[in-house]
């Protein structure tokens, strides 16, 4: 942990931060001195999550449904009321679902589209004004390589990530001399609730062991393992801190080499 905390008197807003990757960033962010808020569906997940962090700074807890506007105005105001302006957003909350394409239904469709393509847009909405009060901010959006390449039976889940990105790219143009920077980061398979998810969609399907059903999602990464949560982590911290100012409208891959 740098001793100069070179986040301090930042504001962050982690979504879907109180488990996996989104808890690893909030640990980041948090020893570098960032005031914390953590927000997700579940609060005793995200109180649980809070609960570790407060020895390194001021953590504060919002429910949300990041797909629904109304709930996520009201947990930004909230967080604003509590820690004030946000100067730091990170985009994490995210679902896949999987099913061939011609089973995928329009509600299916609409969840992956909800959680992770307008749930990117409405945080960003949410957060944009006080960055331009403030004449600062640092927003990065949790995407996925499957916002930068295809992947079967996730076409709905595809779809949102890359327009993640393209809604990154458009953003970081439009605020490029207002000193706030836009960026994605794309984790792959990543060893995550999601990903155990897979794994266990996998073993139900196939019969496979829980190992052969991994090594099935871990060849994918050249590395031949799952990604670390801290490893997308520490690519979002980097991103957040002081010396980053030049790095805007990329999509970050964080998967081992499989996207180059």
């Amino acid at each position: 942990m740098s001793s100069e905390r070179e986040l301090s008197g930042k504001h962050a807003v982690i979504t879907g931060g109180g488990r996996g990757i989104g808890a690893a960033i909030a640990q980041r962010l948090a020893e570098q001195g960032a005031r914390i808020t953590l927000m997700g569906r579940t609060r005793d997940v995200l109180e649980a999550r809070a609960e570790t962090l407060r020895a390194l700074t001021e953590i504060n807890c919002e429910t949300v449904d990041v797909g629904d506007a109304a709930s996520v105005e009201a947990a930004f105001a909230a967080a604003v009321r509590r820690l004030g302006p946000v100067s730091i957003l990170v985009n994490n909350a995210g679902q896949a679902g999987s099913a061939p394409f011609v089973k995928t239904d329009p509600a299916l469709w609409q969840q992956m589209l909800s959680v992770n393509l307008t749930g990117t847009y409405l945080g960003t909405r949410a957060a944009l004004p006080d960055m331009l009060a403030a004449g600062w901010g640092r927003i990065v959006n949790v995407a996925s390589t499957a916002g930068q390449k295809g992947y079967p039976y996730v076409s709905a889940y595809c779809a949102a990530k890359h327009g993640v990105i393209g809604m990154t790219r458009a953003l970081a143009l439009e605020l490029a001399q207002k000193r706030i920077t836009v960026n994605a980061v794309c984790p792959g398979y990543t060893d995550t609730d999601i990903v155990r998810d897979a794994i266990a969609n996998i073993r139900a399907k196939t019969g496979r062991s829980e190992a052969e059903a991994q090594g099935e999602l871990a060849k994918h990464n050249p590395q031949g393992h799952l990604v670390r949560p801290d490893e997308v982590a520490n690519a979002v911290l980097w991103l957040c801190m002081p010396g980053s100012e030049a790095i805007t409208g990329q999509a970050i891959s964080v998967s081992g080499g499989e996207v180059m």
